[in-house]
């Protein structure tokens, strides 16, 4: 049996699955159907809806509805009050809870404060997208993308650093040492 934390006033419905060492604060709501990894961290006045999954370690700050049709790999960081969706034309009159579009984010992404991310996408492994941002379209891996609508003003690296490329197309991460490659708009981590 899982063993986690969670705070006396947060709402845990039956048939979830919580992973160990994962802590739930106040006043959320974890949905049955829903999967939520080891370690992970959810914070104040969170929704996790039924289908959602959230691998390990994933940090969701307050604030923070997590609706069917997201999945999360692990190391991913939501900041707070980012925002969700699951239907591209939603209607109070008119029931679309069987069209629910997908949205994924990869390994290590961090999606800011605020940002909005419109349903159907995929967010690349360790992209950073910024507060505020309002992402449409999806992003590719080690992209920082900014503005509404987000557009790429650069490369991070694993450790969240903006990465700065020569004229070979190499770049090293100023806290990790790690070096990285661009090529055909595409960045890799060469070690």
């Amino acid at each position: 049996m899982a063993t986690y934390q969670a705070h006396e006033t947060a709402i845990i419905d039956p048939d979830c699955t919580i992973g160990d060492d994962t802590r739930i604060w106040h006043f959320s709501h974890i949905m049955s159907g829903c999967t939520i990894g080891e370690e992970c961290n959810i914070g104040q006045n969170v929704v996790i809806s039924p289908g959602v999954v959230l691998g390990n370690n994933v940090k969701v700050q307050n604030n923070v509805s997590v609706y069917t049709g997201v999945t999360c790999e692990d190391d991913v960081f939501l900041g707070p009050s980012c925002v969700f969706t699951n239907v591209i034309n939603p209607r109070s009159a008119v029931n679309r809870r069987g069209q629910y579009a997908k949205t994924h984010v990869s390994k290590g992404a961090t999606i800011g404060a605020n940002a909005t991310i419109v349903c159907g996408h995929t967010i690349g492994a360790y992209a950073m997208i910024g507060a505020g941002a309002v992402v449409i379209t999806d992003i590719p891996s080690y992209a920082l993308v900014v503005g509404n609508p987000s557009r790429q003003i650069g490369w991070v690296s694993e450790y969240g650093h903006r990465l700065e490329f020569d004229e070979k197309g190499f770049a090293i991460c100023p806290e990790s040492g790690e070096g990285y490659r661009l090529k055909d708009n595409e960045v890799i981590c060469i070690g």
